[in-house]
């Protein structure tokens, strides 16, 4: 696992300067700690941080081909690089390494811009070929590792695997996009490809950008999209032996390491069915790390030492006090954007314990989102037999007007939230399940912001990401549909960003061996009858995994990793909020109405309501502020010399 980072001219053969590049890579040194390496030449700078996992003595990079014309800087596992070597060797290749980069720069010799598709695993890169004057970037399928890209005003494209990499070099405008705003609001999160800055974007999952020097940059290119066909006519009894394969097969691919290597063990069906795999692969017990929470309510470490005493593991716990809020502005920092997914918390503090005892942590992430694992996915199907039962014109009038009368309330269980209920009939499946996922749901966005900065969104929506993901997704299967919803917004925006910004702030690489796309791909060929039975979500991965976990670990409510935030805001960090909703610095943008923060906030500490989740959506909108765009910015001096080595 690494940090990569560059400087291209995408116009002719400028220099690149030392001191620039050098503080670039430097910024993502908590990515890779155990070496740091660039290369110059013409008008390229390559940067790179090195953690090393496997060939740790000769995989240094950047690396090149045989002849030094092709170059690569490569963040990630390509997991099945033993079977390509061969093949690349076949085909003429000379390999210097016994590295999963090296295959990447042979691959590209082979296949050009298709080698992408031939790579099973987790990975972001950029390659240079200088004979062909050729540059070339890559995303995984999934989007389990980043890509962050700038192109400046005078062509110099700028690229990173975290967006500080990016404002390091000192020529980006810190100007916020307000369509990512909006989105933020909405979501907890921008989603791809826009981030928070107009002039920087992210490269969307299974897409490739190819840029030939001296010719205009295209738009990003896709190489890979799941297909929900749900035509597979397997038995549930086959599917579950077939599953349980296919799971084996992935863990162990995953397993391959030169340096320690454990798994989270959090107590839910995931994380646990992926550790009683990796039990049955190894011959030595299992390294398991739990966090546990002093409050009852959010600990389930009971059911993760479960696990780990029926598989002998060596399991380390840490209790963390339910009062575990003082990482707001190293979260703000870690994260670059605004991100509000409270539970970054509970995963910082468990990567932090992790990489005590390993460098390689294998976690159940992605589980929920290929084999319909939310509570929300039961929820929805529940509401779309109802939307189904009435034409969308009359639904809209009806519940419409239903959801405006009916009173808010928050406090109870969403089951008896007519009001809400009453709001998703009246829309489409879309509009419904993205009002159902929203944080501030469309009449709170309109309120929370003041009439200059809607001005400035020109009618723009956020719904518009759900509408133009939905458009491509090939399904009008309800559950399938919102599946992939959530794997092209929710997984990648939100978890996997979680994931690898607080794993490699701790220089842990972590590998999701249920987002192997092989997998992916063929849990979306089963019928969606297979996923939800009734009321139970993860339906055929549970009944797979009876065998190997107990049950209450397999069937008890899903608990989730939270944290008290409603009673934060109303005890310890009452002020804090207070200060922060109500302070300059929001106030300063003439973005928000003060008079509805004022109400967030009131409401919310007298206990009307509970604005939790809204309320820490801003304060780490607010968090983001002072500590990244309010951050000094880099200066280039132009004293510095600089260097273009052949």
């Amino acid at each position: 696992m690494c940090g990569i980072t560059g400087i291209f001219d995408t116009r002719g053969n400028s220099a690149i300067s030392r001191a620039v590049l050098q503080r670039m890579n430097d910024s993502q040194l908590h990515r890779g700690p155990d070496e740091g390496s660039l290369h110059f030449e013409a008008g390229v700078g390559l940067g790179h941080r090195r953690l090393s996992i496997i060939d740790i003595a000769t995989g240094q990079q950047p690396l090149f081909n045989e002849d030094g014309s092709v170059v690569v800087v490569f963040n990630g596992e390509i997991y099945n690089y033993l079977q390509l070597i061969p093949e690349l060797q076949a085909l003429g290749h000379v390999f210097h390494t016994k590295s999963d980069t090296e295959v990447i720069v042979h691959a590209w010799e082979s296949w050009g811009a298709d080698c992408v598709k031939r790579f099973r695993g987790m990975f972001a890169f950029a390659l240079w070929d200088r004979n062909q004057q050729t540059f070339f970037m890559a995303r995984d399928r999934m989007g389990v590792k980043p890509m962050y890209y700038a192109i400046l005003d005078d062509g110099t494209l700028l690229f990173g695997s975290e967006l500080k990499s990016i404002l390091a070099h000192g020529g980006l405008r810190r100007d916020i996009d307000p369509l990512a705003v909006e989105e933020y609001f909405a979501l907890g999160y921008v989603a791809e490809p826009r981030t928070i800055f107009k002039q920087a974007r992210k490269l969307s999952p299974a897409h490739s950008l190819t840029i030939r020097r001296g010719q205009p940059v295209g738009e990003p290119v896709a190489y890979w999209d799941v297909k929900f066909s749900l035509d597979n006519p397997i038995s549930e009894t086959d599917a579950q032996a077939e599953l349980v394969l296919r799971l084996k097969e992935s863990v162990r691919l995953r397993m391959i390491a030169e340096v320690p290597l454990g798994a989270f063990l959090s107590g839910g069906v995931d994380s646990s069915a992926v550790v009683a795999v990796m039990a049955g692969l190894s011959t030595e017990p299992v390294n398991t790390c739990s966090i546990g929470f002093d409050d009852p309510a959010f600990n389930e470490s009971a059911f993760a030492q479960k696990v780990a005493d029926r598989y002998r593991t060596n399991h380390r716990l840490e209790v963390v006090k339910s009062d575990d809020f003082d990482l707001i502005d190293t979260l703000a920092r870690l994260y670059d954007e605004p991100y509000a997914d409270s539970s970054a918390i509970p995963t910082y503090r468990v990567c932090q314990l992790a990489r005590k005892h390993v460098t390689v942590a294998l976690s159940g992430d992605g589980g929920d989102e290929a084999m319909g694992g939310y509570r929300r996915y039961r929820m929805h199907l529940m509401e779309e037999r109802m939307r189904s039962a009435l034409p969308q014109g009359l639904r809209g009038a009806l519940f419409g007007t239903l959801g405006k009368l009916y009173p808010k309330a928050d406090w109870a269980p969403r089951i008896f939230r007519a009001k809400t209920t009453f709001e998703g009939l009246a829309r489409s499946s879309v509009g419904a399940y993205f009002h159902s996922v929203s944080i501030l749901r469309g009449p709170m966005r309109e309120a929370l912001f003041s009439p200059s900065f809607k001005s400035e969104l020109a009618g723009y929506n956020a719904q518009e990401v759900f509408n133009r993901h939905a458009a491509n997704a090939g399904t009008d299967d309800p559950l399938a549909l919102i599946q992939y919803l959530d794997l092209k917004t929710y997984l990648v925006g939100d978890i996997n960003t979680k994931v690898d910004r607080a794993s490699m702030a701790h220089s842990l690489e972590v590998r999701e061996p249920l987002m192997d796309h092989e997998l992916v791909e063929w849990l979306a060929t089963l019928p969606s009858s297979h996923k939800i039975k009734g009321q139970e979500g993860k339906y055929i991965f549970k009944k797979s995994m009876e065998p190997h976990l107990p049950y209450d670990v397999l069937y008890r409510p899903k608990m989730g990793f939270s944290v008290p935030l409603a009673r934060w805001f109303r005890g310890p960090l009452k002020q804090r909020v207070r200060d922060a909703v109500l302070g300059d610095r929001l106030a300063a943008t003439g973005w928000f109405n003060a008079d509805y923060l004022r109400h967030l906030v009131d409401a919310h500490q007298s206990g009307a309501s509970d604005y939790s989740s809204s309320l820490w959506t801003l304060l780490m909108f607010e968090a983001f502020l002072r500590q990244v765009v309010d951050a000094p910015v880099a200066v280039t001096p132009g004293a510095e010399a600089a260097e273009a080595t052949p």
